[in-house]
């Protein structure tokens, strides 16, 4: 079914829409999930939760990319689960990882001022992954936005270890110098 039919059907609020939601995404969706979760029980119900935010919110939203509107619900209620467990159980796994590496070059939204700004911030790293080289952009998004371990971010472009890993370093030596031309970071 094409993406425009199943958002016809949250649109008429017929149940059908999440069945097919889930035929079309749900392998796409887990993946996801398991990258930031690991664990099956979690996943099953952050999976259920993007469910139900999607039928929450469409209407009144169109998405003009199912695909993509449905992973971006699933990684913010995946990182909630995962920022809500205990710091014992969160490990020193993928998740962990790429945040710190990203957390080197994205100032934190503590005070209310900051909170404020971070749809700006959102907006100026968005115009800084638009001007990055196609392959360049979808390596830093495979590993900051879906998760994605190092190893198969290789397999799936066929580079080494080194030369994703040099990739990422550099990627994030550009944002953080980015960001500080913007104003968004200090030193």
């Amino acid at each position: 079914m094409e993406d425009r039919d199943i958002v016809a059907l949250y649109w008429a609020r017929q149940e059908a829409a999440i069945e097919q939601t889930a035929k079309k995404y749900g392998s796409y969706l887990t993946a996801i999930a398991m990258r930031i979760l690991s664990d099956a029980r979690d996943t099953e119900e952050c999976l259920n939760d993007t469910y139900q935010a999607a039928w929450d919110s469409i209407p009144p939203h169109a998405p003009e990319n199912l695909g993509t509107y449905l992973a971006k619900l699933a990684r913010r209620i995946c990182m909630k689960v995962w920022r809500g467990r205990d710091a014992q159980k969160r490990g020193g796994g993928d998740v962990t990882l790429s945040l710190e590496e990203l957390g080197q070059c994205i100032p934190s939204g503590h005070t209310p001022e900051e909170q404020v700004t971070a749809e700006e911030l959102a907006c100026s790293i968005n115009t800084f992954l638009l001007a990055l080289p196609e392959t360049e952009r979808r390596v830093f998004v495979r590993r900051y936005f879906y998760v994605e371990p190092i190893g198969d971010i290789c397999r799936r472009f066929g580079f080494s270890k080194s030369k994703v890993e040099t990739m990422l370093h550099r990627t994030r030596k550009k944002l953080k110098a980015h960001l500080q031309k913007e104003g968004y970071c200090y030193e």
